[in-house]
């Protein structure tokens, strides 16, 4: 809704896009606002479209040299471009899968993924037809309401082999009908979400009693249970058999930026409960003449094949040397973390959260949609504070932005930003926020026994935060990559101490734990970075000084 996708220094105000409070925002909203957003800051000319960055090459001398090409018309040109720093911001959600199925080349009917719907509406939406649309997440849900709403009966295939339809809960839950977007940033709210950075919020105490004790964590599963119950309600899902089939096969408790919202002009169920959309709960087994034939027997005749299947995790740029991926951190290569020490780290973070090891019951017949899917990683992606490769901190070439899934993309977004600005800049040590157990310094039980290096506190640190993922969020993609919700609030905490700026900007305790953050809380944000940025320098200018002038009388001669 208004007033939660915007840059907390560029206001998406109602006079110049015309979206009123309390309303949605259209796609082309966004669209319009990101292109008034780089004339406001006047970067425009900086941006290179219809650019592909084929390949980034390490050097030896630690820059970075991108192989690009250019698309002029019909005609396209390779250049090459030396950088000193590199920010890889390409995300997770760039290059879209699309599942290979047996007999496509003779189902004489449009497959296509979501990504591409928009451009293809006029062939799919065509009243009096029949559309298939595969997938349980959000898309899927938008792509079975616009053709229902478009007068095309929908037959819904949900994989019965896989994690079953997301939470799709209102814009407003909970009795008191509070906004579902408001919810995740009000910061007692986050307390009831298991986190392991979550101390970062400076709510360390609030957190372990709800956390490490019986009582707690009573406390936390009576929270969630009315959360999961309360959508349920509201939804009617129990209410008509169709709609049960919608159902969540999950607590929420485990559900991460799946979670979605009901966004739709009309009652999406309507079209369920009339046979609009018809749901089938199935394998795809096989494809033949206009035909998708599922597991359960039916075959279903279709005029096209719409696939809600998610996305490539690697990103569309080759990396080089070759072996780097491993360097990097990328979960489809061989783990750059020790085996003991990630052992360690599971460990521990079972013990700081005993709800963690009751995980729920798993789909008995779930299975991979393809080999490259989340589920398949050998690991997640190893970067510290989700951002950085380890092995390549010291050096400050390379960052990597918007691996996280969170719903707060915007204040991720930015506060990422102005952190790697930071680092790139020599401007920010990382300071680990974790000691690592001497015998699990290098991963080893038999090593020195004195204190790890502060590398070693940053690999436990990095070992800790990535492994949490795939502990408390089995629903999403956790195993893969940051996927969170409830504990984006405690993530921009970490990155703000990082920086030295304020965490708590609510007027109050009260307010503090009570009142929502939005966009508007960080407004500023990057010039009481600048201030800070300009003291620091001249208290490291002044002690310099006061060092060299008193060096004559501290060492005389």
């Amino acid at each position: 809704m208004l007033g939660t996708y915007e840059y907390s220094d560029f206001p998406m105000d109602e006079a110049t896009f015309g979206v009123k409070p309390g309303q949605h925002i259209p796609g082309e909203v966004i669209q319009s606002y990101l292109e008034r957003y780089t004339e406001h800051f006047g970067f425009a000319d900086r941006i290179r479209l219809n650019s592909k960055v084929e390949s980034a090459e390490r050097r030896p001398d630690g820059t970075w040299r991108l192989t690009v090409t250019q698309t002029h018309g019909e005609g396209s040109r390779t250049v090459t471009l030396d950088a000193r720093k590199l920010t890889v911001a390409t995300g997770i959600t760039s290059q879209p899968f699309l599942p290979a199925f047996e007999g496509q080349d003779s189902f004489g009917a449009p497959i296509l993924h979501c990504r591409h719907f928009a451009a293809r509406e006029k062939e799919v939406l065509r009243p009096g037809k029949r559309v298939s649309v595969f997938g349980g997440t959000k898309s899927a849900w938008d792509a079975a309401y616009a053709c229902a709403a478009s007068g095309v009966h929908v037959d819904w295939i949900i994989r019965e082999s896989g994690h079953g339809p997301i939470w799709m809960a209102p814009p407003y839950v909970t009795p008191l009908k509070k906004w579902l977007e408001k919810l995740v940033t009000t910061r007692f709210l986050t307390w009831f979400s298991p986190c392991i950075w979550g101390e970062a919020d400076g709510f360390g105490m609030v957190r372990r009693l709800l956390h490490g004790t019986w009582l707690g964590r009573k406390i936390v599963d009576a929270f969630w249970a009315i959360l999961a119950n309360d959508v349920v309600q509201l939804n009617g899902y129990d209410k008509h058999p169709e709609t049960k089939k919608l159902k969540p096969w999950i607590s929420p408790f485990w559900t991460a930026a799946s979670l979605s919202i009901l966004n739709y002009p009309t009652d999406f169920f309507d079209y369920v409960r009339n046979g609009v959309i018809k749901i089938h709960i199935a394998d795809i087994v096989s494809l033949s003449d206009k035909t998708v034939h599922l597991s359960t027997g039916d075959a279903l005749p279709t005029s096209a094949l719409i696939c809600s299947t998610g996305w490539k995790a690697t990103p569309n740029v080759k990396f080089l040397p070759a072996g780097i991926d491993r360097e990097l951190g990328f979960p489809w290569s061989e783990d750059p973390l020790d085996e003991n020490l990630v052992k360690r780290a599971d460990r521990e973070i079972l013990r700081r959260f005993p709800r963690l090891r009751e995980q729920p019951v798993p789909n008995p017949k779930y299975k991979p949609l393809a080999k490259d899917e989340a589920a398949a990683a050998p690991h997640p992606f190893r970067l510290t504070r989700f951002m950085i490769p380890p092995s390549m901190i010291g050096e400050r070439s390379i960052a990597f932005l918007g691996i996280t899934m969170t719903i707060n993309t915007p204040l991720i977004a930015q506060a990422q930003a102005l952190w790697t600005t930071a680092y790139f800049n020599d401007q920010l040590p990382v300071v680990p926020t974790e000691r690592c157990p001497s015998d699990g310094a290098k991963g080893g039980h038999d090593q020195r026994p004195e204190r790890p290096s502060d590398q070693d506190d940053l690999l436990w640190e990095t070992a800790l935060s990535t492994e949490f993922g795939k502990f408390r969020y089995p629903g999403g993609f956790g195993k893969r990559n940051p996927d969170f919700v409830f504990d984006a609030l405690p993530y921009l905490d970490l990155l703000l101490t990082d920086l030295g700026l304020r965490t708590h900007r609510k007027s109050g305790l009260l307010a503090e734990c009570f009142e929502p953050y939005g966009p508007e809380d960080y407004r500023g944000l990057v010039d009481e970075w600048k201030k800070k940025a300009r003291l620091d320098e001249v208290a490291g200018m002044l002690s310099f000084s006061t060092v060299r002038t008193a060096l004559p009388d501290i060492l005389p001669g």
